[in-house]
């Protein structure tokens, strides 16, 4: 048997090496365990405390993970849009999950069951080296986040959560300025006045719902600068 290649779920599988590296009868018993979960705006599609039932992709949408403190405090500290992996710290452990996966728009998400994935990372040279470099990347994405809280003007983290290192490259971001102040810790108020300063400098044009990287280059030293903005 092979895998509904028309399915969203195997057509995301399939823009991978590692899968499509696997043999045909091993792909399709992949695609035929990974299942889908939908959510709505504002839904907690993974709950802190939950079982970790696998590894998950954003299929469409938009998520943010954020943990809370005993005092009520809630901290957001990734943003995943659609294409993206996220949880493969929680797979590889055995406790239960730290943070919960908020939708900021409608989402679907895919999950690879842990057995599966388990499977994988045993047996699987492709799906090791994919795994090494997205954990090489949230390393780096980890410790930019931590600086930028620490050092960064407001403005230097609005262009931080702009950059290719959280986008993979796309210059095109389908992004409102409720959802990057969500993901920065910031006011709408402020994002809006950090998104104009940018659009003033030639670093981005703004759209509804939408911002363009006109110069990625320059809105990587504007992030990074010493002496801020």
């Amino acid at each position: 048997m092979f895998p509904d290649i028309s399915a969203p779920s195997t057509h995301f599988l399939q823009q991978h090496n590692w899968f499509t590296q696997l043999p045909p009868a091993q792909q399709a018993h992949v695609a035929e365990r990974t299942f889908t979960l939908a959510g709505l705006k504002g839904d907690v599609m993974l709950h802190a405390g939950a079982e970790v039932k696998g590894w998950y992709a954003v299929l469409s949408g938009l998520v943010k993970l954020q943990s809370s403190s005993g005092q009520g405090r809630v901290s957001a500290f990734l943003g995943v849009p659609d294409g993206e992996w996220f949880g493969e710290g929680s797979t590889l452990k055995t406790e239960r999950r730290r943070y919960e996966v908020i939708a900021l728009r409608d989402t679907v998400l895919l999950c690879l069951p842990r057995a599966q994935f388990d499977d994988l990372l045993a047996h699987s040279l492709p799906f090791n080296h994919f795994l090494v470099g997205h954990l090489n990347r949230r390393l780096g994405q980890a410790m930019t986040i931590i600086e930028a809280g620490r050092l960064r003007a407001p403005e230097q983290r609005v262009a931080l959560y702009l950059s290719r290192l959280f986008w993979h490259g796309r210059r095109r971001l389908v992004l409102s300025q409720e959802e990057l102040g969500h993901l920065a810790g910031l006011s709408r108020q402020t994002v809006n006045r950090a998104l104009k300063s940018m659009e003033e400098q030639g670093l981005v044009s703004l759209d509804f719902g939408r911002v363009t990287i006109l110069d990625a280059d320059a809105l990587a030293a504007y992030a990074t600068a010493t002496e801020g903005p």
